[in-house]
């Protein structure tokens, strides 16, 4: 077998080039645009944005204040329920509650009803993943390999549907509006369906194939605190139940802040309400099933119109206006620099 042997580079040679090939690229001599910064175009760029930001802030808070919204605290008015509910031997005792408010003025449009919660933190890490995303797919698989424990199985083994923490603490209270007109009470129809997002109803949530909800969901049962198994949510609507029910779905995507809101239901515009909410007095009628007491909560009921900017929360037009402030007065500073040195500058040639 023939050994391999190297060929000595030949006396005199010289090295091979490390050096890029020269070409436009490599040379880096392609053409290119560099901007002249001016004073002019600096300060015309500064105040032009101050103008766009401080435009668009001030329509965001006209818009945000042609929002019709009320606000009702049921925390402190269903407190007899609260007590019940504290004691968690009492979960399957019902406890009602009224409370009554008026509208002054007619709340037209389309509106919104939603339920706020005070100091209730979703952000802490091992509640956001206390979840499992393939179950909620509708997928066969081992929750006890999940993020769910505590709330992933019972100890005789039964699995829950849905695991994990986030479902287990699900908002359960049941509000329903009545309009008193005259002497008869009207209930206001009140939609549950069409509420959540679109792309979490239709991809991020799945319920189990099978030819009905019961079967699908056999071999498993309900998270420690709800009253009822997950294909029983909405009794009245058959789609809309399991895991891609609208409240459930809503729930399920957290909130970032100890103090959120979320939409619980809009106004069906039909009969009296055609129009939106007439004014005169109304009554909601609380089943109180979500206790707040032990973490120093507050639950609300908010009714809320909406514009082309969305709700009232004010937060992006505060920061438009923040910046367009910031942006002008930037602008002023640099122009009175550019002044003071020109002025030495002439000051200096004079001499």
């Amino acid at each position: 077998m023939k050994s391999k042997t190297s060929v000595p580079p030949q006396e005199g040679a010289a090295p091979p080039s490390r050096c890029p090939d020269n070409s436009a690229f490599k040379q880096q001599r392609l053409p290119a645009w560099k901007p002249q910064l001016t004073i002019a175009s600096v300060l015309s760029g500064f105040f032009l944005t101050g103008a766009f930001c401080l435009t668009v802030g001030v329509c965001l808070v006209l818009s945000a204040n042609s929002v019709r919204e009320i606000q009702i605290d049921y925390s402190d008015k269903c407190s007899d329920c609260s007590k019940l509910r504290e004691n968690s031997s009492n979960w399957n005792k019902e406890c009602h509650c009224s409370v009554n408010f008026t509208l002054k003025e007619d709340i037209l449009g389309d509106v919104f009803m939603y339920y706020g919660l005070e100091n209730f933190y979703q952000n802490h890490r091992r509640y956001v993943i206390s979840r499992s995303d393939a179950q909620l797919l509708g997928r066969n698989v081992n929750i006890q390999r999940s993020y769910c424990a505590p709330f992933s199985t019972y100890r005789n083994g039964t699995p829950m549907a849905p695991c994990g923490a986030i479902a287990n603490s699900m908002f359960n209270d049941t509000i329903d509006l009545f309009y008193n007109r005259n002497l008869s009470v009207i209930q206001v129809p009140l939609l549950k369906t069409g509420n959540s997002w679109w792309t979490d109803k239709n991809v991020k949530f799945r319920n189990p194939e099978s030819y009905n909800l019961s079967s699908a969901f056999a071999g498993t049962a309900r998270p420690p605190y709800w009253h009822k198994p997950v294909y029983l949510l909405d009794e009245e609507d058959e789609r809309n139940n399991g895991y891609v029910n609208d409240d459930f779905i809503i729930w399920m995507r957290v909130s970032a802040f100890a103090t959120f809101r979320n939409l619980y239901r809009r106004v069906r515009r039909v009969r009296h309400f055609a129009e939106g909410l007439p004014a005169g007095n109304y009554t909601f009628r609380i089943a109180y099933n979500f206790p707040v007491t032990r973490f120093k909560g507050r639950k609300h009921v908010i009714l809320s119109t909406v514009v082309w900017s969305g709700g009232s929360n004010p937060f992006l037009a505060i920061a438009y206006l923040v910046s367009g402030t910031a942006a002008t007065l930037t602008g002023f500073v640099i122009t009175g620099i550019h002044l003071k040195l020109r002025k030495k500058k002439t000051y200096f040639q004079k001499q």
